[in-house]
């Protein structure tokens, strides 16, 4: 990954780090919504509400326009693909390692146990 895409991962997985910016992100990708009524469904000022958007925005994964007065808010899909796109390519890199522990398993010999050493301790002869 070159460093702007370093950049641009840290930016979407800040925005993904806060449960209100997920929730705000998770309706504006059902449907476009108004910054104001999106603002109302939260317990928090309009301001605050306004900076979450701003981060969800600058990370990509929202877009806003004007409509007369009113901001409205849109998911756009493929930021959030590729934030899965992101994860995948570390679930690759994790299912690479389990395989090459499968591997090391697999090639150490078998050791067959001594029959001189009773297998179970508390057993009786």
């Amino acid at each position: 990954m070159s460093g702007d895409d370093e950049d641009r991962a840290d930016a979407l997985f800040h925005a993904l780090a806060d449960r209100t910016r997920r929730d705000i992100l998770r309706r504006v990708l059902a449907g476009e919504h108004s910054v104001s009524s999106l603002a109302q469904r939260y317990d928090m000022s309009f301001a605050a509400v306004q900076k979450h958007v701003a981060v969800l925005e600058k990370a990509g994964l929202l877009t806003k326009r004007r409509n007369g007065r009113e901001q409205l808010a849109s998911g756009d899909v493929a930021a959030v693909r590729s934030v899965a796109s992101m994860l995948t390519e570390f679930e690759q890199v994790w299912r690479g390692r389990i395989a090459r522990i499968d591997e090391l398993i697999a090639s150490v010999p078998a050791v067959s146990p001594d029959p001189s050493v009773p297998s179970d301790p508390n057993q009786e002869d």
